[in-house]
């Protein structure tokens, strides 16, 4: 079995974001960028069903500028196969980036994807829905646990009550949470390996997609300040102002 998945360049998580002077968004000029954590997670996933017999090549893309390389390069170091960047200096939206894996998809025609459930630039959480939609493919989203079988996957979700496992028939889409795995650390004649491994760059047009954006961002604005906490001295004062202040009783 094939599995593809995607990954996405984003700001670095240990990074302290800053918005853009004139609010268009936030600051990415010189600014560390990584790959999106739950894109990791799923790497991590793709490879240890890999290393378990259960698939036979793992091949990650990512949409994206050129910088996006060094994210597919991590990937490779991790276990991955080979790589595909399809570069694009656009902005990437979920239904543009849903389109072009959906392309992808049939031409690669993997037995399963496997990507982040959302990506923490933007916390979308839309474009393995939209994906699985586009394909017309079985989904697991929110996985913990991902077991795979003749012609199927199970997978454990994460849900609001607790956990669900579904059985999926594949092909199938399957977006990662936070419990499903560790990801390693990527040694270093992994990381020089990674250099050898095919690394194909495509435009947007051979795959017939438009990624020009949808959405316009009107402005970008830092949240609020939290006020400071006060002292009350008896549980009269604190009904009080949870009643007359606070409005929530």
């Amino acid at each position: 079995m094939k599995i593809l998945v995607a990954v996405k360049r984003v700001v670095d998580y240990n990074v302290k974001v800053r918005v853009k002077a004139d609010g268009t968004g936030v600051e990415t000029a010189n600014v560390k960028m990584s790959m999106n954590p739950f894109d990791e997670i799923a790497v991590e996933e793709a490879v240890r069903l890999k290393e378990a017999g259960k698939a036979t090549e793992i091949v990650v893309v990512s949409v994206g500028p050129t910088q996006a390389q060094e994210t597919l390069r991590t990937a490779l170091a991790m276990g991955a196969d080979r790589a595909i960047l399809v570069q694009t200096d656009a902005e990437t939206q979920s239904l543009g980036v849903a389109k072009t894996l959906k392309a992808l998809a049939e031409k690669e025609q993997p037995g399963l994807v496997i990507l982040g459930k959302q990506a923490i630039d933007d916390d979308a959480n839309q474009t393995g829905q939209m994906l699985a939609a586009l394909l017309g493919w079985a989904q697991g989203t929110f996985a913990s646990k991902v077991v795979p079988a003749e012609g199927t996957v199970a997978v454990t979700r994460e849900i609001d009550g607790g956990l669900e496992t579904v059985e999926l028939k594949l092909p199938a889409v399957v977006t990662t949470d936070l419990r499903l795995n560790e990801p390693r650390y990527a040694s270093l004649p992994n990381i020089m390996k990674a250099k050898k491994k095919p690394l194909e760059t495509v435009d947007p047009a051979s795959l017939g997609v438009d990624l020009t954006p949808r959405l316009k961002t009107l402005k970008v604005a830092e949240p609020a300040k939290r006020a400071g906490g006060v002292k009350v001295g008896s549980v009269e004062e604190l009904v009080a102002k949870l009643k007359t202040e606070a409005r929530v009783i």
